[in-house]
């Protein structure tokens, strides 16, 4: 992370009551959509999306798998440690999930960490992450997961065209979060080769009166929006500290698509 950047999100984590970190945590699917009875690998894996900068992920608290019939699944101890590369020399700590859809329709994953120190910004984040994967029927995108914090999509999360305008609900213990600040960014699969400025890597908007957050999802690829709230306090080295708990969601824009020509008989 660049000085700059550095400097203003320790700023915003003292000043802002609503400020997100700048770390993520992304929960996505080979791809985002399958088929039933095809095995699929979701990962897990911690850093930054846009930069492409990753560092060793913490074994999650757990992972729940909401079926389209709506059946929960516990897959936390299917999950398998892994490493990936993080620069030439460098390898980083990650998790994947192998799974294989027994029914068609939406898969809505819910991995949560448990408490995360944040060094650079003395205090803790506690992560709700939400990932659909579609499987051939449009069956239950829209379903609620249950956590504490939850995200539920108004929009399709799947099938989108870049510029796509999309709306989400955010949600804490049942109840809607208005006037909630929601911060989205892009995934890189790799590192760019240049950054733009942090206002183009981090876009931020806040949620309306009725808890909901509407964005234009401009590029193809893998976007997170993020919403936090004030989680409590939990004891470090001997003192305490803030927790900020969030919400993420993670949705993909296709790349375009391209309709064959077809020439009059």
């Amino acid at each position: 992370m660049n000085s700059v950047r550095y400097v203003l999100l320790l700023l915003g984590s003292l000043v802002l009551p609503n400020s997100v970190f700048a770390h993520y945590s992304m929960v996505f699917p080979q791809a985002s959509s399958g088929r039933q009875g095809q095995p699929v690998m979701v990962i897990y894996q911690w850093g930054h999306p846009f930069e492409h900068q990753l560092s060793n992920a913490a074994p999650p608290e757990s992972l729940t798998i909401m079926t389209p019939s709506g059946k929960k699944i516990d897959a936390t101890k299917e999950l398998e440690p892994i490493n990936l590369p993080a620069s030439e020399d460098k390898k980083v700590r990650a998790f994947r999930l192998p799974f294989t859809p027994e029914e068609r329709g939406d898969f809505v994953f819910l991995l949560r960490t448990a408490p995360i120190w944040m060094e650079e910004d003395a205090a803790f984040v506690q992560d709700n992450v939400q990932v659909v994967l579609h499987v051939q029927v449009q069956k239950g995108w829209d379903a609620a997961p249950g956590g504490k914090m939850e995200m539920t999509p108004l929009t399709r999360p799947y099938g989108l065209q870049a510029g796509t305008v999309f709306q989400a609900r955010v949600r804490a213990d049942g109840k809607a979060l208005p006037a909630t600040l929601v911060e989205i960014e892009r995934y890189n699969p790799a590192p760019p080769a240049a950054l733009p400025p942090d206002e183009h890597i981090t876009r931020t908007t806040k949620t309306d009166a009725d808890g909901v957050v509407t964005v234009s999802l401009l590029e193809p690829g893998w976007w997170c929006l993020t919403a936090s709230r004030d989680g409590g306090n939990k004891e470090h080295q001997g003192k305490m500290y803030p927790i900020r708990e969030r919400v993420t969601f993670w949705v993909f824009v296709d790349e375009p698509k391209t309709v064959p020509s077809t020439s009059p008989k």
